[in-house]
């Protein structure tokens, strides 16, 4: 079935005017007479429609239907951008794994710079990534993508989460899964995250100021590549919570 984004308002009309964008992407989807299109808002709302190809238009062929998460938990990922094509990549297998929220962060040892005056822009632009990732994968929910901050800021918004992130500590800690289950143990519910660091790794003073706020996890023997570490942990996180 065919899927568009739209506002919780447009889902409320038995016959949208959906925005030039969404009606563009209709258009090269070239749907049938009485082919059914599924609106959803990113929110939990869905509505199915059929396309009437005499009026170009979509009716309504159902109610509203409101969706519940699957998990009272929610995930947070923490990742230092990475270049081009790699970042892209994790907003939108993170989508597709169900993050709740996306924090982009510079670090020091960060090798992407965006200075301040484009970092609205940027965001603009992950943000359509995540809606398309969130309608190919069939999701009711999209992840948040926050401002892009620095590294310091990102640890006022760690210390409001249950965070974990992957460290080569002394003696050596625990692998994800232990830790996430431990965790569990003790809340089910709450706000958990993954914080994963740039290519060139946090400098001491970073994991130094993370250890007294988050718990550092082992993300297995091998040395992953940010994008990796990032999806890796996510699917633990989701898999488990």
């Amino acid at each position: 079935m065919h899927r568009l984004l739209a506002s919780t308002e447009i889902l409320s009309h038995d016959a949208p005017a959906i925005s030039r964008e969404a009606a563009n992407h209709l258009k090269v989807l070239r749907p049938k007479n009485g082919e059914e299109v599924e609106l959803f808002d990113g929110r939990g709302v869905t509505r199915i429609y059929r396309y009437n190809a005499s009026l170009k238009q979509l009716e309504a062929a159902g109610e509203l239907m409101h969706h519940t998460k699957p998990s009272a938990a929610t995930i947070t990922l923490f990742a230092c951008v990475t270049k081009g094509a790699r970042w892209d990549w994790t907003l939108e297998k993170a989508t597709e794994l169900g993050v709740d929220r996306i924090v982009p962060i510079i670090s020091d040892r960060t090798i992407v710079r965006i200075p301040a005056t484009e970092r609205a822009a940027k965001r603009e632009r992950w943000t359509r990534i995540v809606e398309e990732a969130g309608r190919q994968s069939d999701a009711v929910f999209l992840p948040e993508i926050s401002e892009i901050v620095d590294f310091k800021a990102s640890l006022e918004i760690v210390k409001k989460t249950r965070c974990f992130f992957g460290a080569l500590t002394t003696p050596p800690p625990k692998l994800l899964a232990e830790e996430v289950l431990a965790a569990k143990k003790i809340n089910a519910m709450g706000d958990y995250a993954i914080y994963i660091g740039p290519e060139g790794d946090f400098t001491h003073e970073e994991l130094t100021s993370l250890l007294d706020i988050a718990h550092p996890v082992s993300l297995g023997s091998r040395i992953l590549r940010a994008e990796t570490a990032s999806i890796f942990a996510l699917s633990v996180l989701r898999a488990l919570l």
